[in-house]
Order: structure tokens, then sequence, then C-alpha cells
């Protein structure tokens, strides 16, 4: 097996991954970065030039971006079908909401964050449109099976479940029902469990 290796922060997205990798259940190493001149160090950057963290090697493959490092393992693991089969109707499904959560949500939930305009001015050219369009969408996502997918949890869980679960815990998510349960489901997940336990243990001391 080619070696596997998770360049992380435990207070980053790279949670994600960690969590995934906990799902696929298969060996890989850590490299804990810190924030300030390790993460935007020369062998870093070398990997991403965005000095951001999560990355993944796998083997001589370097690949950034949560959503397409989770599309990415579930690919190269299939055998642990965290997607839909290529030939599946789910396959759809599964990149729509993987990737409306990489755009669409992403946007929604920063510029609620950081109030920035979103309405009827400028909504249109906005690649999440108005805020409300937004969840409405997210939600019926959640209207099909327990997972984004049906009765399949599959790496688009693991990703949009990211999402939901800090957006409702900042406030820039609203908490309904369908958003509230669904995290839940994932979050009672062995491999959520071991993976928040394991990322917990790397969070600094409190002062």
């Amino acid at each position: 097996m080619k070696p596997l290796t998770l360049y992380t922060n435990p207070q980053s997205r790279g949670r994600i991954i960690r969590w995934m990798l906990e799902e696929l259940n298969v060996p890989y190493e850590v490299k804990v970065l810190q924030y300030g001149p390790e993460i935007k160090s020369a062998e870093f950057l070398a990997l991403n030039p965005m000095g951001k963290v999560p990355v993944i090697t796998h083997g001589d493959v370097v690949v950034t971006e949560a959503a397409a490092i989770c599309a990415y393992l579930a690919d190269q693991f299939a055998d642990k079908q965290l997607a839909p089969a290529p030939d599946s109707p789910q396959r759809g499904n599964y990149y729509r909401w993987l990737f409306f959560a990489a755009g669409p949500l992403e946007m929604a939930t920063t510029a609620k964050a950081y109030n920035w305009r979103l309405d009827a001015d400028n909504a249109a050219a906005a690649g999440c449109g108005l805020y409300q369009d937004t969840l409405n969408a997210l939600e019926t996502a959640l209207t099909q099976g327990p997972y984004i997918c049906g009765e399949q949890f599959t790496a688009a869980d693991v990703y949009v479940g990211s999402h939901i679960e800090w957006g409702m815990m900042f406030d820039t998510l609203e908490k309904r029902p369908a958003f509230t349960e669904y995290v839940q489901r994932l979050q009672a997940r062995e491999a959520a469990i071991k993976a928040n336990q394991l990322d917990d243990a790397l969070l600094p001391e409190p002062a």
C-alpha cells in the first residue's frame, strides 16, 4: 500500500479528513502543522502554495481541498464503499451535494459570518444566491433517507455533515430539525467519535 500522510491542525478543516480516514480504516500518518511560520514554510508551500491544511500525500500524489480529498480517497479505496458505484443513480447526488457544500454552502455561511451583503441586488451574481435559498436547497438533500445518497453513507456525508455541524456551532447556519437530526446521526458513528477524540487530544491545553 502506498504511504498515506495527512497534514493537518486540530483547529482546522483537517478534522474532516481525519474523520474520512477513520471511516476508511486504513493506515495513515499524521503531521500536525502549527499556524504561523511552520504552515507557511517553504517545505509545506511546495505541497500547497496556499499554505493551508488539510493536505494529503498518497505515494507521490498530493491532494489539497477537503472536498477533493474526500472524493479522491473514496475512489482510491473503492472497496470501502464510501461513494456510490459509478453506474449508480445516486452517483449524481453524491457529486451534487459534495460540491454544493464546497461552493454555495461555504460561500453563504462565510458571508453570514462576516456580514457580507447578499440581497436581491447581487444574489444572482453570487454562486450561493440568497442565504435562505442555499439553506432550503441543503435541506432538500436530507430528504432522501438517513444520508445524502439514501441508505448509503458516503464521503459526501463526511464533508456536508462537517459543514452543517460547524455552521450550527458558529451560528452561521440555522438549527433546523433536519440539520440537527442529521448531525446527531453522523456524530454517533464510531469513526466520527474516534476522529474527534484523536484531534481533541492534539488541542493545546487551556491557559
